[in-house]
């Protein structure tokens, strides 16, 4: 894109990880029967009061704190008045910026890295919020049923600074920022759950130019959506300009089946929400004392721990970017490398052998009925000679796929390493009988041809041959052979 500039604001909608409700004792599980949790408050009935969630509010100052944004001592909860069928009370308790009545948190930034380069984007703020309620439309019915059980599901929402410049820089923060929660254990982030949805705040400019007209792009339930989505719109924006039209400012929806963008209502502004203060809720005083307890409690976040791992075991920046991408995952190679000091082995199996496996079948690590043991014993048995790496890749999906030992596979498909020299060499001789043509490839210089000799030998053994060994009798036996 050459002519236009590209701006994209993000708003995130966070679910966190709580038992309770928002402003009420109601349960948050996931998948529980229609409208089996609710209750007064959460269902918006006359004389039902909310009480703050105070579990919600220290997982909103996680975030701020590992957003590095700045805490505001007092903050105040408002009404933002609309009418949803699946809104009981016609409107939802929020927070939002007024000078005096700030929300949780403002002023923050996450760096994200794309294509080598690295971006600092902007947190306009965090703020704190309840969840609505879900409409169900059943298929060819005419009517629709609602669902209050998430109604009151406490939310956090993250909104950007419209700093993003691209769908794959929008990716990145999305990725980035999904991976900060989890390891905050903030929220599980799962977007085909609904934990972490995300709207796109997207428009064009020449460069230099104040912003454009802006559309709010909605309903993406996955990252690869949100990239497709503003994809979509980016280009939709781009050919209404260059026809000399003007983009009208509106909230659109995506069609993931295809592939485009529709227009569902024009775009409200904050007026149009009428906020003002929660009469029924004090406002949220934040202690120092408070705060400096949250930060206390937060874990070693991504970034510094892919450092660590580069300073610690000497991995190059792409590699520890790999093994920190879940908290999950650097937690169960830094283990194996507790039972077995062999951190560069074992990083290989985990983001190579071990990750494809996952990405086959569409797993997570935390999915299969391994233990960081698996990985070590794997890697404990290849270094002490008593299985090839060949042997290890053709047990691996055993050991993942079931959970045995890898000295148990082992043992049961009787797939020792064979060290015997003498045995060896009696296949290395048979080899070299049996194929003249690399023989005398070989000797005249061409070292290629050991290779093919090395392979020969691995089939006859089945894989069970010491590589190490049967290269050191090809060679002394090739040595040995009249001229």
């Amino acid at each position: 894109m050459t002519e236009y500039e590209v701006v994209i604001g993000l708003e995130i909608h966070v679910q966190l990880w709580t038992e309770s409700k928002m402003f009420c004792g109601c349960s948050t599980r996931f998948g529980a029967p229609p409208n089996t949790q609710t209750c007064p408050t959460c269902l918006g009935l006359p004389g039902a009061l909310p009480v703050i969630n105070r579990k919600a509010v220290e997982l909103g100052l996680r975030t701020a704190l590992a957003l590095h944004c700045t805490v505001h001592p007092r903050s105040q909860f408002h009404r933002k008045n609309y009418y949803y069928p699946d809104l009981p009370k016609n409107y939802q308790i929020s927070q939002y910026q007024y000078l005096d009545h700030p929300p949780l948190a403002t002023d923050g930034y996450l760096e994200i890295e794309v294509e080598g380069t690295l971006r600092r984007v902007g947190i306009r703020r965090v703020h704190l919020e309840e969840d609505t309620g879900r409409l169900v439309h059943p298929e060819g019915e005419d009517y629709s049923l609602v669902d209050y059980n998430r109604s009151g599901v406490p939310l956090m929402e993250i909104v950007t600074y419209p700093d993003l410049r691209s769908p794959q820089e929008a990716r990145a923060f999305l990725l980035k920022l999904r991976q900060i929660l989890q390891y905050a254990e903030v929220s599980s982030g799962r977007m085909e759950e609904g934990t972490l949805r995300c709207d796109a705040n997207v428009s064009l400019r020449r460069p230099g130019e104040p912003l454009g007209t802006r559309t709010e792009v909605k309903n993406m339930n996955s990252i690869r959506a949100v990239e497709r989505a503003l994809q979509y719109e980016i280009g939709r924006q781009r050919a209404l300009l260059q026809r000399g039209e003007a983009v009208v400012q509106e909230t659109r929806h995506w069609d993931e089946r295809s592939g485009v963008t529709f227009a569902s209502r024009t775009k409200e502004e904050a007026e149009d929400y009428r906020y003002f203060p929660e009469p029924d809720l004090v406002p949220l005083e934040i202690t120092p004392a408070w705060i400096e307890r949250v930060r206390a409690g937060l874990p070693e976040l991504p970034d510094a721990r892919r450092d660590r791992l580069m300073r610690v075991y000497g991995f190059g920046r792409y590699e520890a970017e790999l093994l920190v991408s879940t908290r999950f995952q650097a937690d169960f190679f830094e283990e194996a490398v507790r039972l077995y000091p062999s951190p560069r082995a074992i990083a290989n199996w985990l983001v190579g052998d071990v990750a494809g496996y996952l990405n086959e079948r569409n797993l997570e690590l935390e999915d299969l009925p391994i233990t960081p043991l698996h990985l070590a014993e794997l890697v404990r048995l290849i270094e002490e000679g008593v299985i090839s790496g060949r042997i290890a890749k053709d047990i691996l999906p055993e050991v993942l796929g079931t959970g045995k030992r890898p000295s148990e596979v082992v043992r049961e498909r009787g797939l020792l390493q064979i060290s015997d020299e003498e045995a060896l060499r009696e296949v290395v001789r048979a080899v070299l009988a049996e194929h003249p043509e690399p023989v005398q490839d070989f000797r005249k210089g061409k070292e290629r041809a050991i290779g093919f000799l090395v392979g020969q030998v691995m089939k006859r053994t089945g894989g069970r041959a010491n590589p190490a060994l049967v290269n050191r009798l090809l060679r002394e036996e090739l040595e040995r052979l009249p001229a």
